[in-house]
């Protein structure tokens, strides 16, 4: 198909999909949302991370023990979607609390396309249920911020200039025995202009750990400019903390007191919320996000 030939497609499926009846056949709606995001591959050009591994983080918000439990919950559907992906994932930090939950954890997808199949899950989750942390169950919200950025193997040319980072240290608690969490190891890396920051303590010494962050940040600084349409340069000179995106969330999961899971950008919804949670229907939220029906 010629340049042409693509927008002419392109504008028929997103007609289609816009009209009132586009998911009455479920089936016949993926189809063309799958359509749709090749098409639009083909015109852009596809970013070229996308075909590579990610690196997936989920910090915990507002919400305490129920938070924390909820980063649990979300770990668990990523470990389940991922094996149905035929995804491999390697855990790189973790800080759990004393209920099985996690204040953070951090992992590696490896697998072709991770990134760019994972990187549309990026956002603020929200969780809306009884909880099993008080005597009366009473109905508790709470939220998780889920972050995927591409792994970054080797950094060709890094143009920031070094007054725009700030480097942190202070002692590991990653791997590596008594003497290594006694040093300074652990490194965290601040980008100034843009308030994004890493840290990385998983590696044995400082120096791995501080080439570890760097990578880390560069990855953070790609999905910036790429959610912002702009050139790395271009985005890196504007300040965009992750704090601010704590304001709005992209999804919530309603356990009670009914059942509902919604996406907030693309206004797909389910009620099958235990299925989405065992990593099940999660491809349906995220064909949408690829296919650009962002509302």
């Amino acid at each position: 198909m010629d340049p042409k030939e693509i927008d002419t497609r392109i504008a028929e499926i997103e007609t289609l999909m816009y009209g009132a009846d586009f998911w009455n056949d479920k089936n016949q709606a993926q189809v063309l949302i799958k359509e749709l995001g090749e098409l639009k591959d083909k015109k852009e050009g596809v970013s070229k991370y996308d075909k590579g591994d990610a690196v997936l983080t989920i910090l915990s918000g507002a919400g305490g023990d129920d938070a924390e439990d909820f980063t649990r919950m979300l770990l668990g559907m990523y470990e389940a979607f991922c094996k149905r992906k035929n995804f491999s994932m390697t855990q790189l930090s973790a800080s759990p609390n004393d209920h099985g939950g996690y204040r953070s954890v951090s992992v590696l997808v490896s697998g072709k396309g991770a990134y760019g199949l994972l990187k549309y899950e990026s956002g603020v989750h929200r969780l809306v249920r009884q909880s099993p942390f008080n005597a009366d169950s009473k109905r508790q919200t709470s939220f998780s911020m889920v972050e995927i950025i591409p792994k970054i193997e080797k950094i060709d040319s890094l143009d920031i200039p070094s007054g725009d980072l700030r480097f942190e240290l202070s002692k590991s608690s990653g791997p590596g025995g008594q003497n290594v969490n006694k040093r300074e190891t652990a490194v965290r890396v601040v980008h100034i202009p843009t308030g994004l920051a890493v840290a990385a303590d998983s590696e044995r010494t400082q120096e791995a750990n501080r080439e570890h962050a760097i990578r880390l940040l560069y990855g953070k600084l790609i999905k910036k400019a790429e959610d912002e349409h702009k050139s790395l340069q271009e985005s890196m000179q504007v300040s965009k903390t992750t704090d601010n995106e704590w304001g709005s969330q992209m999804r919530s999961y309603v356990l009670h007191p009914y059942k509902l899971v919604k996406d907030h950008r693309t206004g797909v919804e389910t009620s099958n919320v235990d299925k989405v949670l065992s990593g099940g229907e999660l491809d349906m939220f995220i064909e949408a996000s690829q296919s650009g029906m962002v509302q």
